[in-house]
């Protein structure tokens, strides 16, 4: 059997050989942490090559993923689908190996990192999702859902803010079943980290409430596992254990430097490392004997096996529990959901109220929530102003987590990246919200949520100049372009309860993406609507209001301007002209209908159109043409009433019908 440090080098040996056959990427952080991950993933982590997705296996993120060929080479050593071509294929093009961990191409990769500190946000949000499901599900003598999340992580992720908004609130809520691995190896890619980060880390984390176990030599493995073994100890805090380390240990002439954090060693230095760490093979060459040290296969199928037989004997004494768990596992909604939704959405036409879009959402959750009992959701300190708590929402906390609320805190960048985790961990659909203004906090979670295409649904409030008196620090102009133009992300903007009901429905059975919910703060009119009109809601855009015969220009809208271009419509049509009303209120799954219904809605041959929107005007030239009008925001706003900051900036009836008037003349 090969000793642990022999284990260890086959980590460094892969590292530095895919790093310098792919001429670049990070080899030092895989070679420095190399001796810890042997000892957790032989001795702890709970997983099976197998079965990727086992729910019960336990998490691992390398939140510092610039290091990605650690992760590579643990899961290609211990047994995954992940051969080594792929690894001779590094950040190459198409490979399963990109620079940067990608959740979805590589087996047994649980998150994208690249962001740092994103990854120990992610993970986060998984060992929440895992005391949250433990809580709602175990019950005496079956445990059931029961496993670690373990973190790498590095100088860069805990510099980065989001590490104090996440961390902080793991502590709180005594994530006892997280434990984050710090290596603390004084280097970053600008040299000696002491210029420039001199926090006393373990005071901070144990202010947050975590267990702090400080100087642990990472290349001692006795030592590592008794940090572990501490860890695992202490079921009611989250544990940070402090790794001394030597970033690119064993490359003799270029280990403890920031010359070997991110570029390759060099053939010169790549031979000395061999020589010194007594690696005598041949470039991604690992002896039979190596890989059967490593191999987790049996090991992973026996533990998946023994998990299976606590489920049945689970499912024999709580077969309802037992079958509602599988069922929020796999991902898939009750099967009366979408019945009894459309039913909602029907009543809210009937109905017809006038309310805010943020009040419709809340009702929206009090008419959704009974029936999901998978919805986990918050916000961001903004609970009564974001209305997202409904009548059956309870809060977790540390010491009762069966609930479905999370009090995230002034954190909107943590909350969406503890989302991400969520949804990547399973059980749940999280949903989470804020000011739409306070999205640009949040931004780059939002996008990797986008980029890891999960179900997480971002509720975003006070949406536009609307808001009123607070000023413009507060009212979005160019967020929602932003939203709009991030790939994978669809962004509804609902003009009603109705519209509502739809983009909540649509975001809710999505499960190739993440949404973003944008409502607005003062009252909405409500839109009467025929059943194909409410039908066609779920396709992005619609003839809301429409014209006999060919429409002279064509109004486009959405949110709270939807009844503006309605007004405009009849105006127009006291004055001849025949105009035609759609609602977009999402114009990324518009635009991915087929092109008889965009050509229907929006007729090549009708040049002449407007469109209107409390934001950025530029986003909608792509629907009106470079000749087209737009009505809506090219500055800032100011503080003032709602009604006066309209009125100021000309987002008015008059105006769109001045607008249409200009473009029929043109046209």
């Amino acid at each position: 059997m090969p000793s642990r440090i022999e284990l260890a080098n086959a980590i460094r040996a892969l590292s530095m050989d895919a790093v310098q056959r792919a001429n670049s990427g990070h080899p030092g952080a895989p070679m420095g942490m190399a001796d810890i991950a042997e000892v957790l993933w032989n001795d702890y982590l709970q997983h099976n090559p197998g079965n990727p997705q086992w729910p019960n296996r336990d998490r691992f993120v390398l939140s510092n993923g610039h290091g990605s060929m650690l992760v590579y080479s643990l899961l290609h050593l211990s047994g995954y689908a992940l051969p080594m071509e792929q690894l001779k294929n590094f950040r190459q093009l198409h490979s399963a190996t990109p620079g940067h961990p990608e959740y979805g191409y590589a087996p047994g990769v649980e998150t994208t990192t690249g962001p740092l500190g994103q990854g120990i946000s992610n993970g986060v949000g998984m060992a929440l999702a895992e005391k949250v499901l433990a809580a709602q599900f175990n019950r005496p003598g079956h445990d059931v859902v029961d496993h670690y999340t373990y973190v790498f992580l590095g100088d860069g992720c805990l510099m980065e803010g989001i590490s104090h908004e996440a961390c902080s609130l793991a502590g709180t809520l005594g994530l006892g079943k997280l434990i984050a691995f710090y290596d603390d190896n004084g280097i970053s890619i600008d040299g000696e980290v002491e210029g420039w980060f001199t926090d006393d880390t373990p005071k901070r984390f144990e202010s947050y409430g975590w267990q702090v176990i400080p100087a642990v030599d990472g290349h001692d493995p006795e030592a590592v596992k008794a940090a572990i073994e501490a860890a695992r100890g202490e079921g009611g805090k989250p544990t940070l254990i402090c790794c001394r380390t030597v970033i690119g240990k064993g490359a003799p002439n270029k280990e403890g430097s920031e010359s070997c954090h991110g570029a390759p060693l060099g053939d010169e230095e790549i031979a000395a490392t061999r020589a010194a760490i007594g690696w005598e093979h041949a470039p991604f060459e690992v002896p039979e004997s190596v890989y059967a040290g490593w191999d987790a296969k049996a090991k992973g199928a026996e533990r998946e096996q023994a998990w299976e037989q606590s489920m049945a004997a689970y499912a024999e004494a709580h077969p309802e529990l037992a079958a509602e768990l599988r069922r929020r596992l796999s991902g898939e909604l009750p099967a009366d959901f979408a019945e009894k939704a459309a039913a909602y959405i029907a009543e809210c036409q009937e109905k017809g109220e006038v309310v805010a879009s943020r009040k419709a959402s809340q009702n929206c959750l009090n008419a959704y929530g009974p029936l999901l009992p998978e919805l986990l959701g918050g916000s961001a300190d903004l609970a009564g102003s974001n209305l997202t708590i409904w009548s059956g929402s309870k809060g977790v906390s540390a010491d009762d987590a069966s609930g479905n609320y999370l009090y995230y805190g002034v954190r909107e960048f943590g909350m969406s990246a503890i989302m991400n985790g969520i949804a990547l961990h399973g059980g749940f659909v999280p949903y989470g919200a804020t000011f739409l203004m306070f999205m640009e906090y949040a931004r780059n979670a939002v996008r990797m949520a986008a980029l890891m295409k999960q179900r997480t649904l971002f509720v975003y409030t006070h949406d536009s100049i609307g808001l009123g008196e607070d000023g413009p620090t507060h009212q979005p102009v160019e967020q929602l372009t932003a939203l709009r133009v991030t790939p994978n992300l669809h962004t509804w903007r609902p003009c009603d309860t109705v519209e509502s009901a739809v983009a909540w429905k649509a975001a809710i059975e999505r499960s190739d993406g993440p949404s973003a919910l944008i409502f607005s703060r003062q009252g909405l009119p409500h839109q009467p609507r025929s059943a194909t009109q409410v039908a066609d809601i779920t396709r992005g855009a619609y003839i809301l209001v429409d014209c006999e015969g060919q429409p002279d220009v064509i109004l486009i809208a959405t949110g709270s301007e939807v009844q503006l271009a309605v007004d405009a419509a009849g105006q127009l049509a006291g004055s001849g002209k025949q105009a035609r009303v759609v609602s977009m209120p999402c114009a990324e799954v518009f635009c991915a209908q087929d092109a008889a219904y965009r050509e229907a809605v929006l007729p090549s041959d009708v040049l002449a159109r407007v469109a209107v929107e409390a934001g950025h005007v530029d986003y909608w030239y792509k629907f009106v043409g470079l000749d087209g009008r737009v009505v809506g925001m090219t500055t800032f706003g100011e503080s003032a009433p709602a009604g006066a900051l309209y009125k100021h900036f000309g987002i008015t009836v008059d105006n769109v019908v001045a607008a249409a008037q200009e473009v029929i003349l043109e046209d």
